[in-house]
């Protein structure tokens, strides 16, 4: 199950054998800037994955967030289970969608508003 408010996306799965795991995480996100890399998106996933605490935090420079955000959540869910067991990967769901959507209007919100800020300076 996967449900999507702006900023944070929720993601849940019961164990329904014993190569899939149970897991209910969050995946919340907002517009930072990175002194090095410059404007981009902070994330944060966090939750249980079969009963272990996740909680990993790491950012993207805004021209990486589309190919690099799902991939790289997924290798972190991943890394908190025991092989065989794997981790589907993410982004089959359309709240996957929503939540790029979203990313793109505050990084585009946010480059006008630097944008405007730098013209009236």
């Amino acid at each position: 199950m996967a449900s999507f408010t702006p900023g944070c996306l929720r993601i849940e799965q019961a164990q329904m054998n014993r190569h899939e795991p149970s897991y209910a995480l969050r995946i919340e996100y907002e517009v930072a800037n990175d002194p090095a890399k410059g404007q981009g998106v902070q994330f944060r996933l966090h939750g249980t994955i079969e009963g272990k605490t996740a909680d990993e935090t790491f950012f993207l420079p805004e021209d990486q967030v589309r190919p690099s955000a799902l991939p790289r959540l997924t290798r972190m869910a991943q890394s908190y289970l025991t092989p065989p067991a794997k981790f589907a990967p993410l982004g089959s769901d359309k709240v996957y969608e929503a939540m790029f959507d979203d990313i793109q209007a505050k990084l585009s919100a946010n480059s006008g508003d630097s944008a405007k800020a730098e013209a009236q300076g």
